[in-house]
């Protein structure tokens, strides 16, 4: 019996795409990584999970997960040697379970992120993991690239958001570790080897997540600044006062959302006058459990005392839920402004908070010195130091621009380095960013690295290529 007849005893024909039917399945979402595959197995459990990744065991076939296919760094895609199985989980797209006494939430790994925020919200709770692809990706690929978002400055990242997790094992074993439990000092954390390993070590089939109490109120403020340092005052100014409050502190250059209203003009910056020509904005939103006035006074205080020390230029509080998603949007636009402007070279770094104008400054002089006339496309999450560097091409030189990338990256990489920073803060490694590990991790990282991988996938299928080479295992 081949291959193909086994998998489609275990998941049912209609389960096991070939041809073109698993082209969709092939290419990532931005285009840059297509690859091939024996064929894409859409399991039901993770018990087919399991019965799948032995069998490919015992054929010595890769095995690659995907889940909404929306990753950044090619993690999800298989290369171009057409021997692997493509892992689909979205058939497991269950809520198991909501413990509002406990305050957790149990769900399978193919449950649309959208989809959790949801079934919190029903119960009365709040799912805080929130992002630009939050109606299509899905939790699994969310814990396997350990995502970020808008309110890690609150919340933290997915790794702090999940208690328990159900892994299939590279030898098709599934570990039952759903324990809702924020103590558990019983030995090595497992839970956390397989958060963020992109599939390398195992698959994630379900997870126990926390869960909050919903805000009373939210508000929000789009805030005019000079530069990066007093953004950084700000968000000092904005920590003291609003604490535990303060949910989300994003920078925005002028020229991103610039880029965002000339593209799409039906958004409109809010502003009027000088304010419209400040080198960068923030946005702020701060979560409150009391009122909506409540939130508004605690606002208009630190603001107004802002503005007060010349930190601040002008700033636009939201008067309702609509002009707050309006805000909002401007910022969730500026991935699709990008993509109307020219493919460009993207950055997903971390730098210490303290140090980001500096950086800032000295690799925007870097990049002109050697590439004259690039654009600098910056925005991202202040509040935990998460910047999307990015780097557009000279205008009227869009034509050749990704040809640069290499080179660009090394200059950007090594700044980050010098800085103290990583190279991948919230995105992952996957195929994108694997070759240049070396250049920036320790020996002696890397050398445990590996070894955590020969021992939890002695046979090297689960998703390799991604992470670490598979040469250097």
């Amino acid at each position: 019996m081949n291959v193909l007849a086994v998998l489609q005893e275990i998941v049912g024909v209609e389960h096991v795409l070939v041809g073109e039917h698993a082209q969709a399945y092939l290419t990532d979402w931005r285009g840059r990584y297509t690859g091939k595959a024996q064929a894409v197995v859409r399991p039901g459990s993770a018990e087919e999970i399991a019965k799948v990744v032995k069998t490919c065991l015992q054929y010595d076939i890769p095995v690659v997960p995907q889940g909404g296919n929306t990753g950044l760094c090619g993690g999800a895609t298989p290369n171009n040697k057409g021997d692997a199985i493509v892992v689909l989980l979205t058939r497991l797209n269950k809520v198991l379970e909501i413990d509002t006494d406990n305050d957790t939430i149990t769900v399978q790994a193919g449950c649309i992120l959208q989809s959790v925020q949801e079934a919190a919200a029903k119960a009365g709770r709040l799912f805080p993991l929130s992002l630009a692809a939050e109606g299509s990706c899905t939790i699994g690929g969310n814990l396997a690239t350990n995502a970020g978002g808008t309110q890690v400055l609150r919340y933290g990242n997915a790794r702090d958001l999940a208690l328990g997790l159900q892994v299939v094992t590279a030898d098709g074993e599934v570990w039952e570790g759903l324990r809702g439990l924020r103590k558990d000092n019983t030995g090595y954390d497992l839970r956390n080897l397989y958060i963020g390993s992109e599939g390398t070590l195992g698959i994630i089939t379900a997870a126990t997540l926390k869960l909050y109490p919903q805000p009373v109120a939210k508000c929000t403020a789009l805030l005019a600044l000079d530069d990066i340092d007093a953004a950084v005052k700000m968000l000092s100014r904005a920590r003291s006062g609003f604490g535990a409050s303060l949910t989300g502190f994003e920078l925005m250059s002028n020229y991103c959302l610039r880029s965002v209203t000339k593209l799409f003009p039906q958004q409109k910056m809010p502003f009027e006058g000088p304010s419209l020509e400040s080198a960068w904005y923030a946005l702020l939103e701060i979560s409150d459990s009391e009122s909506a006035g409540h939130a508004r006074e605690r606002f208009e205080l630190v603001v107004g005392e802002a503005i007060e020390a010349g930190e601040v230029q002008d700033a636009v509080i939201a008067e309702s839920i609509q002009q707050s998603k309006d805000l909002w949007h401007l910022r969730e636009s500026i991935p699709l402004a990008e993509a109307e402007i020219g493919k460009g070279i993207k950055h997903d770094v971390s730098i210490p908070v303290s140090r980001i104008a500096e950086f800032v400054a000295k690799t925007n002089e870097l990049l002109q010195a050697s590439f004259p006339g690039v654009r600098h496309i910056i925005f991202g999450h202040l509040g935990d130091g998460n910047l999307h560097y990015n780097v557009g091409a000279p205008i009227g030189q869009e034509e050749g621009f990704l040809s640069r990338q290499k080179e660009i990256y090394e200059v950007v990489h090594n700044s980050v380095h010098a800085f103290n920073g990583s190279i991948s803060a919230e995105h992952g490694v996957g195929q994108l960013k694997k070759d240049l590990l070396p250049n920036y991790k320790s020996a002696v990282e890397l050398s445990l690295m590996r070894k955590i991988k020969r021992v939890l996938d002695p046979n090297g299928i689960m998703n390799p290529g991604k992470v670490i080479n598979s040469v250097d295992i």
